[in-house]
């Protein structure tokens, strides 16, 4: 089969990506077709619940835990995580951070994560808002994605779209999940993920073995 003859779906571009057709024409492609906001929900609940995973194996007297001085403890940690959603939902009703008074905000985040709080109901917390935001990324359009967000005068990148917004909600979590996962194995436990594709691999050499016998 030719290129030029493949199905649309078989090389869907990204938003925004000029395609060159067959015969020399070209358009602009501006809406997303293969990753929208049903992958981006899905993908969000599957980080949230390993998450959620990791604060249950962590025992509640380790939760005061600080890995090292001026870093946030195991409890702050699953707070800061929380609490992010909540923050994207506020910048989904606005177009720029212009004007935003982030000095303020991460005084009042700091504050909420310094809040004592039980094992469980630091875990609810993730579970809802986790959930929260999941549903209401699946109500977004594809029209929504595609908007612009500017920041402010001198930031890099000066802007980028809602749906680059979106991704970098999930990415912070997994950047903050990894460091939970580093504290795991600095308490002696072995991360759930890690214990699963052990699991994985184990299971792959034993039916490597069996097809040799």
């Amino acid at each position: 089969m030719r290129p030029e003859r493949l199905p649309a779906y078989k090389k869907a571009p990204a938003m925004g990506r000029k395609v060159l057709q067959p015969g020399g024409r070209s358009i602009i492609i501006h809406h997303m077709t293969y990753y929208g906001t049903k992958q981006l929900a899905s993908a969000f609940r599957t980080v949230r619940k390993n998450t959620i995973q990791i604060a249950e194996e962590i025992p509640e007297e380790k939760y005061s835990f600080q890995p090292a001085p001026g870093a946030r403890t195991v409890a702050q940690t699953l707070a800061h995580i929380a609490i992010l959603p909540r923050f994207s939902r506020m910048a989904g009703q606005v177009t720029s951070y212009e004007g935003f008074d982030f000095a303020k905000f991460r005084a009042e985040v700091a504050a909420e994560e310094a809040k004592p709080r039980t094992k469980a109901g630091l875990v609810e917390w993730l579970r809802n808002s986790g959930e929260e935001f999941a549903q209401w990324v699946d109500t977004l359009t594809e029209d929504y994605l595609s908007q612009v967000f500017t920041f402010p005068a001198g930031a890099e990148p000066p802007s980028r779209t809602r749906f680059e917004m979106l991704l970098s909600v999930k990415e912070h979590e997994m950047h903050h999940r990894g460091q939970l996962m580093l504290v795991e194995r600095m308490l002696g436990i072995t991360p759930h993920l890690t214990r699963q594709n052990e699991q994985r691999m184990a299971a792959m050499r034993e039916g490597s073995q069996t097809q040799r016998a």
